[in-house]
């Protein structure tokens, strides 16, 4: 699906219209509205219109702002617009077409940007749009971009479903205050050309830059969880205030039970993921961990071990933020966006890197892997990578002295792990760095960074490490960038993509073999240190020196 470009601002993938009759139909009452609140809000609704002569209507509204005569749009959205107006003329039908969600908010928030009454903290975000799956749309394409068409509607919930029970055509006020957010109720009516704030606080928040629902928090987060998520995620990434009232909501008992049991766990990683690919992932995690989410979202194994630091959250929180500053510190253009999402996981659950679970067959698995497969329900190849990155992590901190001073790597254990035998002291540092960067691949910088939250010891699960006025962030990125150096002046920056100077099957003719077996897997190891201490050596020097080799071998045994 293809987004429009809104001159720098990101829609979501397809944009969603709502279809009313023009005809006024009456107000249906439903359990939403009984609130003293939305009767006030309902008294005051707001529509700004956008004409050619600059005026802006408004009904019982606060102070009026001076605006611009229109809210542009691009090419592609006139055309899109124009097209299904047309459809309603041609047929005569009585219908309202009104576009909702973060299209509106967007441009609502450059429009005002462009009064000079900039919304406190704005920021551009990627999509989001509410595409819950209960929901009946009509879907088409048109002029290469993915349009959804539903009812406006008023709806009601169970205690134990984010899932609504009873859903009816509703008006569009109904529609409003049935939204997350009173950012995020706008609407864009197509037929008037106007912007309709119906809860009367949606340009009124977006300019003051506050998070608010537009009916009670309790209810609304009740009603469905994930709102709770979604406001930390607008609250974050817009730099906005998360209102008092909504963060005693948050934080109560059955609203956190709520999250835990009525929101699947897919969904909750969905708007995680969204929040650490972000602008500011370190935000929306400390509002999660003030509102004391951290372990409803990041839910642990029942049984694991060893024990963790009672404030271990905190700790992830804090080594998160410690990743972030560094990242930026180093420069976020080193890293893919792949890379920096994968590098902010690996430093929020840095804390958790030591501790492992057994499964249903006995077997110890990273507490981490569980973390991404069960609480989150994240791909594997996420948990696999943060927890390689883990591990290379630790292997650099064991060689990160020898390549700050090019001195010899004299780690014995890695003789045992790596086939290191018989290679010379002086070529071992490229030997042990090249198998670490083969294993870890275009996440070695990844993996450097984070060692670098340990810098210069792992001193385990702890913020002493991490404390500022004993390692400066300017001395772990000149570390990085000195480490990086030595890799680059080494020539391994690329090492996994070389090949094996011998393959399978002339390491069986020299070994006598008719099949593989942990014999050759063995033999592919010493190569392959031996093809990392003679860069410049031939497939035809690697012959002979196995062949040396494992005559020697033969008549020592």
């Amino acid at each position: 699906m293809r987004a429009i470009n809104l001159q720098s601002l990101l829609l979501p993938p397809s944009l969603r219209f709502f279809s009313t009759l023009s005809s006024p139909r009456p107000f249906l009452p439903c359990r939403s509205f009984s609130s003293p609140r939305a009767s006030r809000c309902r008294s005051r609704a707001t529509v700004i219109r956008f004409s050619s002569c600059g005026a802006m209507a408004t009904a019982s509204a606060p102070p009026s702002v001076r605006l611009r005569d229109t809210i542009e749009l691009t090419g592609k959205e006139r055309q899109i617009f124009d097209r299904l107006l047309a459809t309603v003329r041609h047929f005569n039908l009585p219908t309202q077409l009104r576009v909702a969600g973060g299209w509106v908010r967007d441009k609502v928030t450059e429009y005002l940007a462009s009064t000079g009454e900039e919304a406190q903290g704005l920021a551009v975000i990627p999509s989001n749009p509410d595409q819950s799956k209960h929901l009946e749309t009509a879907r088409m394409r048109l002029y290469d971009v993915w349009i959804d068409f539903v009812n406006l509607r008023s709806e009601k919930y169970s205690e134990n479903s984010r899932i609504p029970t009873q859903m009816d055509f509703g008006t569009a006020e109904e529609d409003a205050y049935r939204r997350d957010l009173t950012i995020n109720s706008m609407f864009y009516n197509i037929n008037t050309s106007s912007v309709e704030d119906l809860t009367g606080r949606g340009i009124e928040d977006l300019k003051s830059g506050r998070i608010v629902t537009p009916l009670p928090p309790k209810e609304t987060f009740l009603d469905d969880p994930l709102r709770v998520l979604r406001a930390i995620r607008f609250g974050a990434r817009f730099r906005f205030t998360l209102d008092e009232e909504l963060k005693k909501a948050a934080a109560a008992d059955d609203v956190r039970d709520a999250l835990a049991a009525k929101i699947s766990k897919e969904r909750i990683g969905t708007e995680i993921d969204l929040m650490i690919s972000g602008n500011e992932p370190v935000k929306a995690v400390e509002y999660i961990y003030d509102l004391q989410l951290f372990s409803v979202v990041f839910g642990l194994p029942p049984d694991y071990e060893p024990a963790l630091p009672d404030d271990c959250n905190r700790f992830c929180v804090t080594y998160l933020g410690a990743g972030w500053n560094l990242l930026h510190s180093i420069g976020s253009s080193v890293f893919n966006d792949d890379q920096r999402r994968l590098a902010l996981y690996a430093a929020l659950f840095f804390p958790f890197r030591k501790a492992t679970y057994k499964d249903n067959k006995a077997k110890k698995i990273p507490v981490v892997n569980y973390i991404f497969r069960n609480s989150l329900k994240r791909k594997a190849s996420d948990a696999e990578m943060v927890i390689g990155v883990h591990s290379a992590a630790e292997r650099f901190l064991k060689l990160i002295p020898s390549l700050e001073s090019d001195r010899e790597c004299d780690f014995d254990e890695l003789d045992l792990n790596n086939g290191l035998g018989g290679i010379p002291a002086s070529s071992k540092l490229r030997v042990s760095v090249g198998f670490l960067l083969r294993d870890i691949k275009d996440f070695w910088r990844v993996a450097l960074l984070i060692s670098m939250l340990s810098y210069p010891s792992d001193v385990g699960c702890s913020e002493d490490s991490l404390d500022n006025s004993k390692h400066p962030i300017e001395k772990r990125r000149e570390a990085f960038k000195v480490v990086e150096d030595a890799i680059f002046r080494l020539g391994l920056e690329k090492v996994w993509e070389a090949k094996p100077l011998l393959n399978g099957k002339e390491i069986m003719s020299v070994l006598q073999l008719k099949a593989g077996g942990p014999l050759v897997r063995e033999w592919q190891q010493r190569i392959l240190a031996w093809q990392l201490a003679n860069p410049s050596g031939t497939a035809e020097e690697c012959l002979d020196w196995m062949r040396e080799t494992h005559q020697k071998r033969v008549k020592l045994e």
